[in-house]
């Protein structure tokens, strides 16, 4: 029996529900257009997991699946509409969206893609102009 944290998530009806475990390889906020775009929103709060820390526990098979590019592969509810994570194969990550997990202590450590940013957030966190180097982006910092 693993002592590592759980916790649980779902869509915006509670159709589609979920699980995470562990702690998330990071948090954040993502500013590029396709996540805004995606969240409807000025911003997208991010938790990326390993896959295996993700585990859909109801309603599977109510999930739709939407990929623009091989990178993300976009899941939502096909009763409510509601977003619940995003598939990342070419970097080995899940994202769980923040709102969908609200018990998880969402600590946000870097805002990604800011070069795209509409709303501009002064919290002190580092601003990368696209991704970390080690995600294969420039790893280059901004002002805030």
């Amino acid at each position: 029996m693993s002592n590592q944290p759980t916790y649980e998530g779902r869509c915006f009806c509670g159709a589609v529900q979920l699980a995470v475990t562990g702690e998330p390889a990071a948090m954040g906020y993502c500013h590029c257009e396709s996540c805004r775009q995606w969240s409807a929103g000025p911003v997208n709060a991010f938790t990326l997991w390993k896959p295996e820390a993700v585990h859909i526990t109801r309603g599977a098979d109510n999930l739709g699946t939407y990929h623009k590019t091989p990178q993300s592969y976009r899941k939502w509810c096909k009763t409510c509409g509601g977003h619940v994570l995003t598939e990342h194969p070419t970097f080995g990550l899940t994202d769980v969206f923040a709102a969908v997990i609200p018990d998880f202590p969402f600590r946000p450590a870097l805002h990604v893609n800011y070069q795209e940013a509409v709303l501009h957030i002064h919290d002190g966190l580092p601003k990368l102009k696209d991704f970390p180097a080690e995600m294969g982006g420039s790893g280059e910092t901004l002002e805030e």
